[in-house]
């Protein structure tokens, strides 16, 4: 091959996606499950550039024949350039995690610093803190050593950190919901930055969110600035307008791969709504309450006669959860999804949110929604969740005239949070 990504297991990776949008070259995934393929991968050197992840940025520094030197200080390589049958190692996260600071404004000098895990992105952020002149940079291991200073996870609450760094695979896909550290108790935190990008908000950046920290984000434009930046090593050539392309990239890949996902009132049109533009946006369409009838075996009135509002609850969030963690979807909630905000998560941690707001007059009265039997109880359901609609929503759309206006107001609503 000729560019490509070698690890022992790629099959989530979004590295393709991305450098055949740059460059538009052939970019290969090349998973290397053992150790002995990696070695003789690596002694064959059949490519001309490639990006290596876990578990081989430091084997791989065995095969280099000169190691930029800040890739040798971290003590990891993740870009690799074949020369004439001599190879160049490079760490281009190093600069994907200094873009994703600089992107959000994330100021490290004179900071406590606190980073999740002891891996080898460890070492990369904990150096760009360093070098950005941190007053502090702590450690904090599910096992820690009392004799380097690592911290656990309850000392790390008290640690009076400004800045949060995850560097550990906690709530990466497809075991999405784990958040290693609890950040609402943790008063004074200015950012929560985390280097999964799968899916594009971790639990530990949802929480971040509801906690009121100023910045958190994933790490899906870091992702993005390494593969830029390793492109200039693949090319031996400047790109322009680097820090341009990241963001369109990024946005790029929103665009296709999150979620879109519609909230509402019942009978206010998500479902036909959200049909028209899944075909629109090339997304499958998946109705969540019709998920649960599908699981369950039974109608939704059935399964409230049977177990109760609070029965049925429970089985919209396993849907919710098993979906929510997917991604190129339109999703049609059920009109109360918005009651858990566990469901707001799942939600949000790989989507947009849309509220689909039709006026209380135009909606139906039962059509074999429990809920709504009858005007006054459609009243009191309404007064109840439109204010958690439109705190969950990324943005809202009428639905007031017809189905084609509303499609389009929803487009329209999305380009510009996709454009963000």
């Amino acid at each position: 091959m000729e560019y490509g990504l070698i690890g022992s297991r790629l099959g989530h990776s979004y590295s393709k996606i991305i450098h055949e949008m740059l460059c538009g070259y052939r970019y290969e995934l090349h998973p290397l499950p053992t150790e002995a393929e990696a070695r003789a991968f690596l002694a064959q050197r059949p490519f001309k550039a490639i990006n290596v992840t876990l578990p081989y940025k430091r084997l791989v520094m065995e095969y280099c024949s000169f190691i930029d030197p800040r890739a040798k200080a971290i003590g990891a390589v993740n870009t690799v350039v074949n020369r004439s049958g001599l190879l160049y190692g490079y760490n281009t996260d190093y600069l994907g995690f200094a873009y994703l600071c600089r992107a959000h404004g994330v100021e490290l000098r004179g900071k406590t610093v606190l980073i999740l895990g002891t891996g080898g992105t460890h070492n990369t952020t904990a150096a760009v803190a360093q070098d950005a002149g941190a007053a502090r940079v702590l450690t904090v291991s599910r096992t820690p050593d009392p004799e380097k200073g690592e911290l656990s996870y309850p000392e790390a609450v008290q640690s009076g950190a400004q800045v949060v760094i995850n560097t550990t695979p906690a709530g990466m896909y497809p075991n999405v919901g784990s958040c290693p550290l609890d950040v609402a108790s943790m008063p004074g935190l200015e950012a929560v930055l985390d280097v999964v990008y799968n899916p594009n908000k971790t639990e530990l950046i949802l929480r971040a969110e509801e906690a009121g920290v100023p910045v958190a984000v994933g790490g899906l434009e870091m992702l993005v600035a390494q593969a830029v930046y390793a492109a200039e090593y693949f090319l031996d050539r400047k790109l322009p307008d680097v820090e341009q392309e990241i963001a369109r990239i990024t946005a790029e890949l929103h665009r296709e791969l999150l979620n879109v996902a519609l909230v509402g009132m019942p009978s206010c049109g998500k479902t036909t709504i959200g049909q028209a533009l899944a075909q629109k946006l090339g997304r499958k369409f998946i109705d969540l309450d019709e998920e649960v009838v599908k699981a369950e075996g039974r109608s939704i009135p059935e399964i409230f006669a049977s177990e109760g509002e609070a029965g049925f609850r429970d089985k919209e969030t396993a849907q919710i959860a098993r979906f929510g963690k997917e991604n190129r979807q339109l999703l049609s909630c059920g009109g109360g999804a918005v009651k858990r905000p566990e469901n707001l998560r799942a939600l949000r941690q790989n989507g947009v949110v849309l509220f689909i707001n039709r006026p209380l007059d135009a909606l139906t009265v039962g059509g074999g929604r429990p809920l709504s039997s009858s005007p006054e109880a459609l009243r009191r359901m309404e007064a109840e969740r439109r204010p958690l609609y439109e705190a969950a929503a990324d943005a809202v759309v009428r639905n007031d005239t017809t189905i084609e206006a509303a499609v389009q107001a929803a487009l329209e609503a999305l380009n510009e949070v996709f454009s963000h």
